[in-house]
């Protein structure tokens, strides 16, 4: 087993055993809000919007974008388990900020492997093959992060699954000073109905 298997394992063990009370969660979440926000390892949802188990959804992806897939859960959210409020969480300093669709298609096409990020860039390092089928995914890069969460936030108001009922909130999470910053166009633009 690896280094990292036993260590998430042990600290499994360690959590089950104050589980207690929280077998009893219901499954909508008690405070009635998803959160769609990035996987970068920085940011901890649960802290910097006070969450605890069983508050909210959250829904995480590279770059926190509208997808179709976390649009997806977005809808099962309100539909299914009752949330009534939405917020898109982007961050400064995003990973997704450092490529283009043509970058990662071009390293992909050439290996498989990790790629090495330089001054110029995310390159591929590694040797292959690699796989053209890079071509065929949307990777939802991010040029500018204001726009970023006011296009997410817009795509997801516009969605014909999505009630108008419902508020989206736009903001970007500041990693160096762990600050939520509102991005007014696109709190506007998830205003409800």
């Amino acid at each position: 087993m690896s280094t990292v298997l036993n260590e998430v394992l042990a600290a499994n063990a360690n959590y089950a055993t104050t589980f207690g009370a929280k077998a009893n969660l219901a499954l909508p979440p008690a405070r009635r809000f998803a959160i769609l926000t990035c996987m970068d390892a920085r940011m901890d949802p649960a802290k910097f919007a006070g969450l605890r188990e069983g508050d909210a959804h959250v829904i995480r992806n590279a770059g926190g974008r509208a997808s179709d897939d976390a649009i997806r859960s977005l809808v099962i959210s309100y539909k299914l388990l009752g949330t009534q409020e939405w917020f898109v969480i982007h961050h400064t300093d995003c990973g997704m900020e450092y490529f283009t669709d043509g970058v990662m298609r071009e390293i992909l096409a050439k290996s498989l492997e990790t790629a090495e990020l330089s001054a110029e860039g995310f390159r591929d390092v590694g040797k292959g093959p690699g796989s053209e089928e890079a071509h065929y995914v949307d990777w939802l890069t991010i040029a500018n992060t204001a726009k970023a969460v006011v296009d997410d936030v817009t795509r997801i108001r516009r969605h014909p699954l999505v009630p108008r009922r419902i508020p989206i909130y736009g903001y970007v999470f500041d990693v160096k000073t762990g600050k939520l910053v509102e991005i007014d166009e696109a709190t506007k633009a998830g205003r409800a109905n």
